[in-house]
């Protein structure tokens, strides 16, 4: 007789141009990213610590394992978006978590990115220097 595989939870997190996608497995707290030890490919304490935010806030960091795809971006934006990700995961597995990670401001899609480049411009916003004669 074949065991039943544990939950699994699944979600999808966005920050900038970074795409995360989140599977959620109850486990003992390892957070493995593009197959890499979590502290391997976040290096910065501040991030890791943004990251964890929404485990910490519900003390769950070590009763899920967390894995995840991130795509596009840079560290930052990676690093809200899988923020963003594990917290919709964590509703997903439990609904009363809402609430908390609400209140928090971890289920808030930051929706701030670049502006575009305009035509005859050097950037989004900024002039060429204007020269009267």
């Amino acid at each position: 007789m074949a065991t039943a595989a544990p939950p699994e939870f699944t979600a999808t997190g966005r920050r900038k141009t970074s795409v995360a996608r989140v599977r959620l497995t109850s486990g003992v707290g390892k957070i493995f990213v593009n197959g890499k030890e979590f502290s391997v490919y976040f290096p910065d304490d501040a991030l890791r610590a943004y990251i964890e935010q929404p485990l910490n806030l519900l003390n769950a960091k070590d009763s899920y394992d967390v894995q995840a795809r991130l795509d596009g971006g840079g560290l930052a934006g990676q690093a809200g978006a899988l923020r963003h990700g594990i917290s919709r995961a964590l509703v997903e597995a439990d609904a009363e978590n809402r609430e908390v990670l609400k209140s928090n401001g971890c289920l808030t899609r930051d929706d701030r990115m670049k502006e575009r480049k305009k035509p005859g411009q050097p950037g989004a916003r900024k002039r060429f220097q204007f020269s009267k004669r």
